[in-house]
């Protein structure tokens, strides 16, 4: 095999292979060597049937997978040679079959990860806010575990009811007088001054005495999650049937024991802990970004097109999902797809940067993301998401953004070797480190 290498860009190679008459040979007799020992022909005992008889037979099959095989055995051989990784697939261009005793020409084309000069990443200064827990913090948490154990008792009087209170209502709507299907209820609770519903709705019901009925005009906002309701005023009829408040409990022992701690000591430790540890890496990866924003200054460089796409796809795949839960498409932007990738192109651009820098850090620091731990990445994501893991595996294995997922691991293993090399002041929240 003998190949000749263009650079079609300072990212971009293309790679123009010869392989001889006698390699091409040796390839089809050794895939026809294999078919010997699984094929089975009336007429010959398994393992015993003529190679020549076995070509014929299975010529098409024999002929693909050994062109598949050189194909694969080259580009192997390729990127050991020239120490190069592709950042994505690599595109092939050449005839789909080969010829007993030819030589077989094709061309592979690929992208890989540009060079340019490092920056000293070694001893970068950056500043990390402190990690507190505020007592008020874990007081707030505590009162939302009482809140949430709290039991409703009817208040004296016939109201109407006030923020801090919940209201029993029948509610319904319409426009042009006829009800409008889906924006009704009965015997709905209601938290009053939570911001749970519409302003104008809360206001109309804490205008409404107990056991009495009002209507009132409602106007939905422009960007309501219902479009057929965006910007609309309706008529909304509204029934109370009780106004009840919150008694909360005792902070004690016992309601500490039902939420599982053995007393309301271990769980302000626990609430104390878990806001440390999330805050802590809160700051962390403030910090990281700083110290990210520092070397992308310093350095310039091209960027792979592939790896700027595969940023788009994931971009608007986001996007698409974030709409979806909001019952809307992507259609309901307004925008034609070209639109919408151009507005995404920048932040695409601004990702792949990031994501070059520190893939190029990675292979300097000798890092790697084994198949188990993308495995193990997938099934977290899966668990937290509730997602079933194999058809979400699937999904990704489909789409190539199982690639996108490595280099993600990738870039975050580096962006780590780089913290533990800076050098971090901690400072007050909100204050900045003193200067030298």
């Amino acid at each position: 095999m003998e190949y000749v290498v263009e650079d079609l860009s300072p990212v971009k190679k293309k790679v123009a292979i010869t392989v001889d008459p006698k390699e091409v040979e040796a390839s089809i007799m050794a895939t026809v060597a294999i078919y010997r020992t699984s094929v089975q022909l009336d007429g010959f005992r398994k393992g015993k049937v003529p190679a020549n008889i076995v070509e014929k037979r299975f010529a098409d099959k024999i002929y693909e997978e050994a062109r598949q095989d050189l194909v694969n055995v080259h580009i192997n051989e390729v990127m050991q040679n020239l120490k190069v990784t592709p950042v994505s697939g690599v595109d092939f261009d050449g005839p789909n079959a080969i010829v007993r005793g030819q030589e077989y020409k094709y061309s592979i084309s690929f992208e890989v990860l540009p060079i340019f000069d490092l920056p000293n990443y070694e001893g970068l200064e950056v500043e990390q806010e402190k990690t507190v827990v505020k007592e008020e913090e874990v007081r707030e948490v505590t009162d939302r575990i009482r809140r949430d154990k709290a039991k409703l008792v009817p208040v004296d009087g016939d109201g109407p009811a006030v923020d801090g209170q919940v209201a029993t209502i029948d509610f319904s709507a319409y426009e042009d007088g006829k009800p409008i299907e889906g924006i009704a209820a009965d015997n709905f609770e209601m938290p009053l001054g939570e911001k749970q519903a519409l302003a104008a709705f809360e206001d109309l019901v804490k205008t409404v005495k107990l056991g009495e009925e009002k209507e009132g005009e409602v106007t939905f906002p422009a960007d309501f999650i219902a479009p057929d309701l965006a910007g609309k005023t309706v008529t909304m009829k509204v029934k109370v049937h009780a106004i009840q408040e919150r008694h909360l409990p005792e902070l004690t022992d016992e309601l500490a024991k039902e939420m599982g701690f053995e007393s309301v000591a271990k769980m302000h430790d626990a609430i104390r802990e878990s806001y440390r540890t999330s805050r802590q890496n809160l700051n962390k990866g403030a910090a990281q970004k700083q110290l990210l924003d520092k070397m992308l200054k310093m350095v310039d460089f091209p960027l792979p097109e592939s790896m700027v796409e595969s940023q788009i796809r994931s971009l608007l795949a986001d996007m698409q999902v974030r709409l979806e839960r909001q019952g809307k498409s992507l259609a309901a932007t307004g925008k034609t797809e070209e639109q919408l990738r151009a507005d995404v192109k920048p932040e695409a651009e601004a990702i792949t940067r990031a994501q070059v820098l520190l893939m190029s850090i990675a292979r300097k620091e000798g890092l790697d993301v084994t198949e188990h731990e993308v495995t193990m990445n997938l099934f977290q994501m899966c668990q937290r998401s509730g997602e079933d893991f194999k058809t979400v595996r699937e999904a990704y294995e489909r789409s190539g953004m199982m690639f996108t997922l490595r280099d993600r691991m990738l870039a975050d293993k580096a962006m780590e070797a780089v913290y533990t090399k800076a050098i971090v002041t901690e400072v007050e929240p909100g204050e900045e480190a003193p200067k030298a």
